[in-house]
């Protein structure tokens, strides 16, 4: 888990502006139904593809419906 210090260093350097309207199209996209949405993640260990990079599992749920919008396996974490 990232400190509070390494996710202010983060947050700091997005565009607060760019990070609500990605956050409004994803929610548009994804659940229409649902006012706000739970982004949560896991990197899988000693799970790596061919080139030694890590599984990650990020997941999208809705609050009102409670409904996964999406759980999908990545290899690549930008």
């Amino acid at each position: 888990m990232p400190s509070e210090s390494i996710l202010r260093d983060v947050l700091i350097r997005v565009d607060p502006t760019a990070l609500d309207e990605a956050c409004q199209q994803g929610n548009q996209a994804y659940a229409s139904d649902d006012a706000s949405l739970a982004v949560d993640g896991k990197t899988m260990r000693n799970a790596k593809n061919e080139q030694g990079e890590p599984t990650h599992i990020p997941s999208v749920v809705g609050h009102e419906t409670g409904i996964c919008h999406t759980r999908k396996k990545s290899a690549h974490c930008p």
